[in-house]
């Protein structure tokens, strides 16, 4: 990042008041009889209600649409475990994005939480404040852990956003890729490098979505999850694969799809040049890539390319997915986010991608068209059908799943 760039993002961050949320009123409070209404002695009206029936919390106060945005700050970004209060920018960040995109209310969380348990006992305590949480920012392996407790112990949706809203839109991406490159999921060679949170989560998904296991290479820093190796944790073995291959050299070896959640510069040029023909390159490390996309074009004629910057085609950003997937989930009072809500968010998008594109999204990007191929096979943030497309397909998924406890 640029110097004047960082200036003007701690500018922006501190000026005219520091931070990026503020708390607004929703209720007139301009005389006596308001201040009555809006604590003592009205509010103890509310209170005899939800005390008799806890889901009058969802009529008499905003936990219906209030999601907390709670994280440890053990890997925040690409910077890593900076800790809790260092992590607070992401958090109302991510709080803007709901707000901004879906109408969401957030709460930031910054947990300083000496285990994964005193974590998870933590935002177990404090769940009744909020309609659905949010993770975030949570290395693995204790991500996939603390994640699953939490479902388990809590009757509101629980999402991991690095694991399951990378994933959803990774899959929604590669599936129109697919598409466009004239191959099938059920049949390609997928090499993923990364298997933390966002690679073992995407895997998993594309997986439900018809991809082979024995067509999956899992690699980590130590190579490709292989049955020869004895020091996986119980998340990566669920990859394991019988293979010659050991290196990402060799996994990339007529592989049709590539999806990098690692780090920059780890694919080289004979790597893209041996994989198969009219490959798909998914190099989605931030800022900098896997792969840049010129070293990739001259390379390979054949591909079709996304990263996770806004300043390429196909930019694979979970803003696409986690605000009009809790907006989905809220409407119909969800008890969790579950697989078929996932799989209805990507087939959404993937939809959505090849509808025609509003002349409202071209301007706010200042080209002049759009159309479903090599270099548009995920819809843009700023598209205003985002909302209805994937939030009503995520509440139907919720319905039809029995996981909603309203009804239309």
């Amino acid at each position: 990042m640029k110097q004047d760039i960082k200036q003007a993002a701690l500018d922006y961050h501190a000026r005219p008041i520091p931070g990026k949320l503020g708390t607004a009123i929703t209720k007139p409070c301009a005389t006596q009889a308001d201040l009555s209404l809006a604590y003592t002695p009205g509010v103890a009206e509310p209170v005899r209600q939800i005390a008799k029936d806890p889901d009058a919390a969802y009529r008499y106060t905003a936990k219906g649409n209030l999601v907390g945005v709670i994280t440890d700050g053990s890997a925040v970004l690409g910077l890593g475990d900076v800790g809790p209060l260092a992590g607070k920018p992401v958090m109302e960040g991510k709080a803007v994005l709901f707000k901004k995109f879906a109408g969401i209310d957030v709460f930031d969380i910054e947990v300083a939480a000496e285990s994964p348990q005193a974590f998870i006992d933590t935002v177990a305590r404090i769940a009744p404040t909020f309609g659905g949480i949010n993770l975030e920012d949570i290395a693995a392996p204790h991500c996939f852990e603390i994640e699953r407790q939490l479902i388990e112990r809590l009757d509101i949706p629980v999402f991991h956003d690095d694991q399951h809203g990378t994933a959803i839109i990774v899959a929604a991406g590669l599936l129109n890729a697919l598409e466009v490159q004239g191959k099938n999921l059920a049949s390609v060679k997928i090499v993923c490098l990364g298997a933390g949170a966002a690679g073992i989560a995407s895997m998993r998904l594309l997986r439900s979505l018809g991809a082979r296991e024995e067509n999956i290479r899992l690699v980590d820093r130590k190579g490709v999850i292989h049955a020869g190796r004895d020091d996986l944790n119980r998340y990566k073995a669920e990859f394991v694969v019988t293979t010659a291959e050991r290196t990402l050299t060799d996994a990339m070896r007529d592989a049709d799809v590539f999806i990098g959640v690692s780090g920059p510069d780890l694919v080289t040029a004979p790597m893209l040049a041996s994989m198969a023909a009219r490959p798909v390159v998914f190099a989605l490390s931030n800022p900098d890539p896997e792969v840049s996309p010129e070293m990739a074009r001259q390379v390979r004629d054949d591909l079709v390319m996304a990263t996770g910057r806004s300043d390429y085609p196909n930019q694979v950003n979970n803003v696409l997915g986690f605000p009009y997937i809790f907006r989905g989930a809220l409407d119909v009072r969800a008890r969790s986010i579950n697989e078929p809500m996932k799989i209805a968010a990507v087939r959404a998008l993937s939809d959505l991608a090849r509808q025609p594109v509003p002349e409202e999204v071209l301007r706010a990007y200042n080209i002049q068209s759009l159309v479903f191929g090599p270099g548009y096979i995920i819809p843009k943030p700023f598209d205003p059908r985002l909302k209805d497309a994937v939030a009503g397909a995520v509440k139907q998924a919720a319905l039809a799943s029995g996981v909603a406890r309203l009804t239309p």
